[in-house]
């Protein structure tokens, strides 16, 4: 419901404030047009957003994490909220159900590896949101418990964090693999002094999902604090870094992730950072972003009404999520390793939702991603045995009831939009409309 809403304003702010001129001249923006989008848009009520750092359509959501449980603690931040558990690396937008939160980072200034959630002293924070600003691909806090200023960054699947502490003395991070979801496995390894990588299986609504990390920090710490394992867990699951940082410059540190093993983090972070400065990947994210509001220019003299549309093309690129490393490599829905060759695989496919209005919205304005996505419906029924109905992080979630795959590939097809085996396409389709799970035997007999 809420993406036809978003859809059917698009349509009618198109038709009542673009500007009507010949057919060689076009809409012209009166400024940059992600000034007009506002990330806290859904993160109150029952939004389910975050308002923290992404790319279109990008792996990694770099956002702060207000809320461990909770319905509308679903994508881990609600406005209401004012204290800060730390920064996790994955998030989801406007969802029913919760998951993701991984790779907790939090600077502090104490080694302490308590939350703060059970009422006793945590690495947890205070703050206000006037002194907290988000924007596409960027996203700035003060954290008042500490007095620590913190701003991060991303390209598509990795990202920065900035902090600068009030002194030169106890300056830590905590990084916290058991935040939010249920942990199956997890390590964290010392590489060096500036470097520790690791990963993290969890249970939640995604049933196994599996995330591998490289964080790399630009100066070294004195310590490598573990915390003693949890019941039934052979390795530490949180980390204290005390850094040696005489000067108090600001303290950077650069994340990769991948859902394929450590060297995919590491080529990820090396291919899409590498040795860029915290500006230079922000300058990169938000002139990406621009590129994909300007997709659709609108002209008019209301505010308000291009900070909602602008704000809603923001977020109708927010997922589905690419999940594949630099190299092509993913794990698919058999949870096996795969390479594409020929597109890009993704996931998050709430298509129980976007089906009716999102879909169609993208086979005007991301035409080359729907062929990517449909190719990645039928990669997904090669690997899984059935195309996704609500995929998240290679796992089939059971959620919702239908096919929805199959209008978005007809719709696409009857638009000309044919960059997949189209036979082998309408196979899966045929397939998909003759299950009986999921409501289907009900729907076929009447």
């Amino acid at each position: 419901m809420r993406d036809t809403t978003i859809f059917v304003f698009c349509i009618f702010l198109l038709l009542t404030n673009c500007k009507k001129k010949d057919d060689t001249t076009s809409a012209t923006k009166d400024k940059s047009l992600i000034s007009y989008v506002n990330p806290f848009i859904g993160t109150s009520g029952h939004g389910h957003t975050y308002p923290g750092a992404t790319m279109p359509f990008g792996m990694m959501q770099l956002s702060p994490d207000t809320r461990l449980d909770g319905w509308d603690g679903c994508s881990g931040y609600h406005y209401s909220d004012n204290e800060i558990y730390g920064f996790s690396h994955t998030h989801l937008s406007g969802t029913g159900v919760s998951d993701y939160g991984d790779i907790l980072i939090m600077p502090t200034n104490a080694q302490i590896f308590n939350n703060g959630a059970n009422g006793e002293k945590g690495y947890k924070s205070k703050f206000s949101h006037d002194n907290e600003v988000a924007e596409p691909g960027f996203y700035k806090v003060h954290l008042d418990d500490t007095n620590i200023d913190v701003e991060l960054t991303v390209s598509k699947r990795s990202g920065i964090h900035k902090y600068k502490f009030p002194s030169n003395e106890n300056q830590f991070a905590i990084v916290d693999l058991i935040h939010r979801d249920k942990v199956l496995d997890a390590k964290i390894e010392t590489i060096s002094k500036t470097e520790i990588v690791g990963y993290r299986f969890s249970n939640a609504w995604a049933k196994d999902q599996r995330l591998y990390f490289v964080i790399k920090t630009s100066h070294p710490f004195n310590d490598v604090l573990q915390s003693p394992p949890e019941t039934g867990m052979q390795e530490a699951q949180k980390i204290a870094l005390n850094f040696r940082n005489p000067n108090n410059d600001p303290v950077y540190i650069k994340v990769g992730i991948s859902a394929v093993d450590v060297e995919g983090a590491r080529k990820n972070l090396k291919g899409e950072i590498g040795k860029q400065t915290f500006e230079q990947v922000k300058k990169t994210a938000q002139d990406f972003w621009e590129k994909q509001l300007q997709k659709i220019v609108i002209e008019s003299d209301n505010t308000n009404n291009k900070t909602n549309f602008y704000s809603s093309m923001y977020h109708v690129a927010l997922a589905p999520n690419l999940y594949q490393d630099v190299d092509g490599r993913y794990r698919g829905m058999d949870l096996e390793i795969h390479k594409s060759e020929n597109f890009d695989y993704y996931t998050v496919f709430s298509l129980w939702d976007t089906y009716r209005a999102v879909h169609p919205l993208y086979t005007i304005i991301e035409q080359d991603k729907t062929n990517d996505f449909i190719n990645t419906f039928l990669a997904k029924h090669d690997e899984g045995g059935i195309m996704p109905i609500w995929d998240l992080s290679a796992n089939y979630t059971g959620c919702m009831i239908g096919y929805h795959a199959v209008p978005v590939i007809a719709d696409a097809y009857l638009k000309g939009i044919r960059g997949y085996d189209k036979d082998k396409a309408l196979e899966a389709m045929m397939h998909s409309a003759t299950r009986d799970k999921l409501g289907l035997k009900s729907y076929k007999e009447f």
